[in-house]
């Protein structure tokens, strides 16, 4: 990559409801090792933004770049290698946490990397739990628990770019603590690495950011 050119960049993008746009016209760009913040009043559709960057709901208006190519130009699988969403209701499958690690390195675009077992025990460490918790069974887990092992998968395929929706609402204090320890150390590894930030809680957007995009509501349909 070029990092005189934008990581990402958006133009005169706009997503349309049924009976109206959520949000027309942005504009906006970053450059690689931004940490963003979005912000917008409750249906201002953060997250459904959140989702047309990274590639899983569509704009009815615009175009994303990433990396100088736009999205019509990408590979989906090649793109989500380095395009991560961190969904609120996060999906896993039967089995351990670390079934679950381990089991996105059998897709075909992750058949250079491999899966580290001490990389995790060093994630987990900064979380303050041990290695009993890669044995637990996700069906026994709790709402934050579930979020710890989303994170930690996305985290070890080191990504360009995260998308953190409200990453710390299901997480107790210590917890949440504890996984912005873990994003600003994975950032800390590779300053070009980049993210979008969602929350309620403005204390943590001002420590995990340094940007911000405002999503405001459009009048009309």
């Amino acid at each position: 990559m070029n990092f005189s050119e934008p990581l990402l960049k958006i133009e005169n993008l706009g997503r349309q409801l049924p009976n109206h746009w959520i949000w027309r016209n942005i504009n906006f760009s970053i450059q690689a090792g931004a940490k963003v913040a979005v912000l917008g009043p409750s249906g201002s559709g953060k997250t459904l933004f959140l989702r047309v960057l990274a590639g899983l709901d569509n704009a009815q208006e615009g175009e994303i770049f990433f990396q100088g190519l736009s999205l019509s130009q990408w590979k989906m699988p090649q793109f989500r290698s380095q395009v991560i969403y961190l969904s609120q209701n996060p999906a896993l499958l039967e089995g351990t946490v670390e079934k679950n690690l381990q089991y996105v390195y059998r897709f075909s675009i992750y058949r250079d990397q491999h899966y580290n077992r001490q990389r995790i025990l060093d994630f987990l460490s900064l979380l303050g739990r041990s290695s009993s918790f890669l044995k637990r069974a996700v069906h026994e887990l709790s709402g934050g628990e579930s979020q710890i092992v989303v994170f930690l998968r996305a985290l070890q395929l080191a990504p360009s770019l995260l998308f953190f929706d409200e990453p710390s609402a299901s997480l107790d204090r210590e917890s949440a603590s504890g996984l912005e320890t873990l994003v600003s150390t994975w950032q800390a590894e590779n300053e070009q690495r980049s993210y979008f930030w969602t929350s309620h809680d403005p204390s943590q957007l001002d420590r995990m950011t340094d940007q911000e995009l405002l999503l405001e509501g459009v009048d009309g349909k």
